[in-house]
């Protein structure tokens, strides 16, 4: 996953989320900003599945695959 691509992505949807929060946006704005903040959500939340997917920790002199599941390693 590329860093800057994803910091990009994380920058507009924290920029959707202020704008929906205010009262500026129309219903037709708010539910498009609503679309495009799902679709960022979507893709940051696999981008952040792959990279966890790719940690791993040594844990007790052992590499092993990073379980965010369990909050802890397995």
């Amino acid at each position: 996953a590329d860093v800057a691509g994803a910091d990009e992505e994380k920058a507009e949807l924290e920029e959707i989320v202020r704008r929906m929060e205010g009262d500026g946006l129309a219903l037709e704005e708010s539910i498009a900003a609503y679309r495009r903040g799902s679709e960022l959500l979507r893709h940051c939340r696999e981008q952040l599945k792959d990279a966890e997917s790719k940690i791993q920790v040594l844990e007790n002199g052992e590499l092993r695959d990073f379980d965010n599941t369990a909050g802890a390693t397995r």
